[in-house]
């Protein structure tokens, strides 16, 4: 969806109505995540991709027929064995739609959404998929405040609440309520989108590895400051463009640096003075990830200095030491695609085995 925003900004401020197409749930070997969008607008313009070229062709003549109707559509796509020609996956996965008019009569947040994602400022966004209430009806929630109705007071509230937690996380997917709200009853099928600004990732030590490392983490969709107490290493010149650069010491700079669940912290220090209170102050605070590189020689030894330190064995089980899924990499940018591997496997819940030895589904709930 960020990626067709400034477009449809530009259709909506037009007041040109199109249609919006959103996956809303996927299941098995989809191609496309919940939340991927395509659109059509004036004179059949089609932005974005549903399914990777699947079943554009499909959705998008639904996304025209709903501007021409008004009424918003829920369908969902697969792989067909018994017509070869049908709209399908040929992955055989199977991915449900959600197709609906927007205007500004139709959708008066929408703008405001749209502003708020480009502007960085958190904002998620609810929308009715099946029930009783109107289906395509939207309200978009902010931190503090929220726009837009779906049905009932009592709907509004609820969702409200369970966008905002869903929003700190970054997590998009259906929750299901009652037409008041009720959250042991599946009457009501609401999608809740969010679009929180990039997770941060920070990685302590100017080293080869960091640079690698760091390209990584901005070609992951995380934005990346690398820190260093020694200027000869902290130089923008070594590190991708859009890298932030700090010449600090490490402890320091994460000290006055606001940390959520959503960051990845990377000490690459290699070096007992920096990184033993860097550490001691990341594993006190919130991140998804934290990992130090080092032997084993080396993680034991921090361990030790760690205790020594007074961090207790609930606070150091969080650490990922030595960094990285065990890949036998050995240049810079081998090593960062494993600490890259692990961080991935450990925000989805990934086994870290090959595919080919395990069973199930490829893409676990929940993943993009």
């Amino acid at each position: 969806m960020r990626e067709i925003l400034a477009i449809l900004d530009r259709w909506y401020a037009a007041r040109v109505p199109f249609g919006l197409a959103t996956v809303v749930a996927v299941s098995h070997s989809a191609p496309r995540g919940p939340g991927a969008a395509l659109a059509v607008g004036p004179d059949g313009d089609v932005v974005g991709s549903v399914s990777g070229g699947c079943v554009e062709g499909a959705v998008s003549e639904l996304a025209q027929e709903v501007v021409e109707t008004g009424a918003a559509r829920l369908e969902t796509f697969g792989y067909s064995d018994d017509d070869a020609f049908a709209a399908g996956l040929t992955c055989g996965g199977e991915i449900t739609v959600l197709v609906r008019p927007v205007t500004p009569a139709r959708d008066p947040v929408f703008g405001a959404v749209v502003a708020s994602v480009a502007g960085g400022e958190p904002v998620g966004v609810a929308t009715v998929v099946d029930g009783p209430a109107p289906r395509g009806a939207t309200l978009a929630v902010w931190p503090r405040t929220a726009a837009g109705r779906l049905g009932t007071r009592g709907l509004d509230a609820a969702v409200a609440a369970d966008a905002r937690g869903e929003l700190a996380l970054g997590v998009t997917g259906l929750r299901h309520y009652g037409p008041h709200g009720e959250r042991r009853e599946d009457t009501v099928t609401v999608f809740l989108q969010s679009f929180a600004p990039p997770p941060r990732m920070l990685v302590f030590g100017a080293i080869d590895y960091a640079a690698a490392v760091a390209r990584l983490g901005d070609f992951l969709g995380y934005r990346v400051t690398v820190c260093d107490a020694r200027p000869v290493f902290a130089t923008p010149r070594r590190f991708p463009e859009g890298v932030e650069v700090v010449v600090d010491r490490p402890h320091r700079y994460l000290r006055g640096t606001r940390t959520d669940e959503r960051t990845v912290i990377c000490v690459l220090t290699h070096d007992p003075k920096f990184d033993v209170p860097v550490l001691r102050e990341a594993l006190r605070r919130p991140a998804a990830y934290i990992g130090a590189m080092g032997s084993r020689r080396t993680h034991d030894d921090r361990l030790r200095r760690l205790v020594e330190a007074g961090l207790t064995d609930e606070e150091l089980s969080r650490l990922r030491s030595p960094v990285g899924l065990d890949l036998g990499a050995r240049t810079p940018e081998e090593v960062a695609v494993s600490v890259a591997a692990e961080i991935v496997a450990l925000r989805w819940g990934g086994s870290g085995a090959p595919l080919s030895t395990t069973r199930g589904a490829i893409h676990p709930p929940g993943a993009p």
